[in-house]
């Protein structure tokens, strides 16, 4: 996987314009994000600023499960430990990554998964803060952390939505946003310059004949994908309607 991205990461684009590639990919289990932030880090010759939408840290040293197997750390909840071991997230404290929409439990009797996930840079804002600050104070304090200049990649599980709206997911955690809300809050942080996403563990199985996850799953994919074209356009001098957001609920 991290050498079909890396080469995909290296293709050239459609328009000397916009001279380097920027990469969607989908699944399936979130250890994905760890090749994808392999190849972006190549591509872009410096660590990555990363916004991160999970009901869960996914910051974790392997070691600290008790299932951990000591042939790999590699596992769904260890990619962004790992990516951190690499070098391959920014370590400036002027250029911090963000989780939102957290409300996992911790490993622990303690704070030390929040305090080693704040040792490697990340600034977290809980799922239930939406209930005090509205979705804009949401928006508001993560474009505060990332800014609009710096390249960020943004991986989205699917489970940061609450289990009604995403039930087809591995790991549901109850207390989660609506879709409505986290439509909203993608479509706030469009001055981002981002420059990869990912969609993820979406998995359909889990419940059974409803299509509620996969939905959802897709209006993300949408959202992101619009969201790249009209930074891409804005950069290029060709901002077309002034990318209200409005005009983005039909194709």
């Amino acid at each position: 996987m991290t050498q079909a991205l890396k080469q995909l990461g290296q293709r050239r684009t459609v328009s000397a314009l916009a001279p380097k590639p920027k990469l969607m990919t989908l699944g399936g289990d979130h250890s994905l994000t760890l090749p994808a932030l392999r190849a972006l880090t190549e591509v872009y010759g410096k660590p990555i600023q990363v916004l991160h939408f999970d009901a869960h840290l996914d910051t974790w040293n392997p070691a600290a499960y008790p299932s951990y197997w000591g042939e790999t750390h590699f596992a769904h909840g260890s990619m962004f430990w790992m990516a951190n071991q690499e070098g391959l997230l920014s370590n400036s404290s002027s250029e911090r990554s963000v989780h939102a929409g957290l409300r996992t439990r911790l490993s622990g009797t303690d704070w030390a998964d929040n305090i080693d996930d704040t040792a490697q840079n990340w600034v977290r804002f809980a799922a239930d803060e939406i209930d005090d600050i509205g979705v804009q104070g949401i928006i508001d304090g993560i474009l505060a952390v990332l800014g609009t200049e710096n390249p960020v990649y943004l991986s989205v599980d699917i489970d940061v939505l609450d289990p009604a709206f995403a039930p087809g997911t591995g790991t549901p955690e109850p207390g989660g946003w609506t879709t409505r809300e986290f439509i909203r809050i993608l479509r706030g942080l469009e001055g981002l310059n981002l420059i990869g996403a990912d969609v993820v563990e979406v998995s359909p199985a889990y419940q059974g004949n409803g299509e509620e996850t996969s939905l959802a799953a897709a209006q993300v994919v949408y959202e992101l994908i619009t969201s790249m074209v009209k930074r891409g356009l804005q950069d290029m001098g060709k901002e077309g309607d002034g990318g209200r957001a409005d005009n983005k609920d039909e194709l």
